[in-house]
């Protein structure tokens, strides 16, 4: 899967997506610290990436509709500290399911995920 970490979340998550045999980008490696969500969110659909946030804005559906883009998972933990959000993204992204979100919106709370997918044409 070809996934884009936003700024909010640890490099240290890379290694060990790039070990479960992911394609793994990060907005600081793009030198995108710090730009607007219009320019991380472009970065991400530029190269057909799954953009991976803690960022709520990317969950406002009317400005980023499911099946527009290449996907969003936004993490929502009640204690967002470095290993948890580390931790977390691990276990999301080995759901047996994260390979059919192209399209969708993600959320993923500490003990939940739900998964917004484009609406039926």
């Amino acid at each position: 899967m070809r996934i884009k970490l936003d700024e909010n979340l640890s490099t240290l998550s890379v290694a060990p997506l790039r070990g479960c045999g992911h394609d793994v980008d990060t907005v600081m490696s793009e030198g995108l610290a710090g730009a607007p969500d219009d320019r991380v969110f472009a970065g991400a659909q530029s190269d057909r990436r799954l953009l991976v946030t803690c960022d709520l804005d990317f969950s406002d559906l009317r400005r980023f509709v499911p099946g527009a883009h290449a996907g969003i998972v936004l993490l929502r933990l009640a204690e967002p500290s470095r290993a948890a959000l580390e931790a977390r993204v691990a276990e999301v992204l080995a759901h047996r399911e994260a390979e059919t979100w192209e399209g969708c919106l993600v959320v993923a709370t500490d003990d939940r995920i739900r998964v917004v997918r484009p609406a039926d044409g």
